[in-house]
């Protein structure tokens, strides 16, 4: 099969214009009702995608007066949105800064058992300095030290994660033998920042692990994705920044032995019928912005906060994300409707079938996994004592 592109419905409450609330069509009233969420990740799951993504953050953004920027916790959302789909991924922001390795370990490998094998975390360092106080700190780590706490972070839930082997649960009822102690592990780390004795308190998950996905743009971020990303979530404006960046990760990421992770910009798109209505309800919705807000960014970044905004006919945004994808400037998409659910409801129903039809996008699901949309390889236990086939048959 030839490379397709990789879809994520990144959901933001509302949508992710700032003034997306107070647009006619938007449902501000049910951006805390479960079955909302639900449904957009049914629909995505119809326009088979490979993933919804729910960004999270430790503190209140400052601009709540203008706009919906409070946060749903990722966790209990997904589980219950799991537990009403089958097919597509569960991606999760959880920082590294503001998380315990054990704690985040269990909640993860929880939604990946949950969803058989669907979980994915998106790796942040947290920037908001307001978060600090909520956790007890009299100030926000600075960038390196979130940085280095976040390498290590990562190595410790690896382990968690690989310290049941596979196999490693037996529950045979006539040799009373429940599970092989001998392939459950103690992690015993001892590092610069943490200290986890281990082992996880939950069976090796359907993945393995959770995808490791991370969005981050520095350097210290290129440098930890091109460790450790399995797909990066980034925001680029122009075909040139995006392929600049694209090429600078891949080599990193090469440099180090490693698979070359899926790159997936954020795109914000205002669809119409013809050019002229498309950018008559961009307008719409940069007129419904407050002045307050607007005085105190760029404008540009009203529209989905430094991402890339696009606005024209189904064909003319199909165009441009062939031209991306096909010119070495991503792997596939975070598409972030201005506003939700019909924004997600016109590219669902006119801009997928064009991808489709010049055998762009998938058609049908060929996984049951975020591993399997993604075309990633489940790995093995860093513990494993057993060969994969002797795994299989104990």
């Amino acid at each position: 099969m030839s490379r397709q592109l990789k879809l994520n419905l990144f959901i933001y409450p509302g949508g992710h214009h700032e003034a997306a609330w107070r647009y006619r069509e938007s449902e501000p009233d049910r951006v805390l009702d479960l079955d909302y969420y639900i449904g957009l990740a049914r629909r995505a799951e119809e326009a088979t995608f490979d993933a919804i993504f729910l960004a999270d953050g430790p503190a209140l953004a400052d601009n709540i007066r203008y706009a919906s920027r409070f946060r749903i916790e990722p966790f209990t959302w997904l589980s219950g949105i799991a537990a009403a789909t089958s097919k597509i991924g569960l991606i999760a922001t959880a920082s590294t800064t503001y998380s315990e390795p054990y704690n985040l370990a269990r909640l993860f490998a929880g939604l990946d058992h949950l969803s058989k094998g669907r979980a994915g975390w998106n790796i942040v360092t947290t920037g908001a300095p307001n978060a600090a106080q909520n956790f007890g700190l009299a100030e926000h780590p600075v960038h390196a030290e979130r940085y280095d706490r976040a390498q290590e972070f990562v190595e410790v839930v690896t382990k968690l994660w690989d310290s049941w082997e596979d196999g490693a649960l037996i529950a045979d009822p006539s040799s009373g033998i429940y599970a092989d102690g001998e392939r459950i592990h103690s992690i015993d780390h001892i590092g610069r920042r943490l200290r986890v004795r281990g082992p996880l308190n939950t069976p090796r998950t359907p993945q393995g692990r959770p995808v490791y996905v991370q969005a981050g743009s520095s350097e210290d971020g290129r440098s930890f994705a091109a460790r450790y990303a399995e797909a990066i979530f980034t925001a680029h404006q122009t075909l040139q920044n995006a392929q600049a960046f694209y090429t600078d990760v891949t080599a990193r990421a090469l440099a180090l032995g490693r698979r070359q992770p899926l790159i997936l910009p954020g795109i914000s798109p205002f669809i119409g019928s013809t050019e002229a209505e498309a950018l008559a309800l961009q307008a719409e919705f940069d007129e419904l912005t407050q002045p307050e807000y607007s005085l105190q960014q760029l404008h540009r970044l009203a529209g989905a906060r430094g991402h890339w905004v696009v606005a024209g006919t189904p064909e003319q945004i199909a165009d441009q994300i062939e031209e991306w994808f096909t010119n070495g400037a991503a792997d596939g998409f975070n598409v972030m409707p201005p506003w939700l659910t019909g924004g997600f409801d016109l590219f669902a129903d006119h801009v997928v079938p064009i991808l489709r039809s010049r055998g762009l996008f998938r058609r049908s699901y060929t996984g049951s996994t975020l591993r399997e949309h993604y075309g990633l390889s489940r790995p093995d236990s860093q513990y494993d004592t057993l060969p994969t086939a002797e795994v299989a048959s104990a």
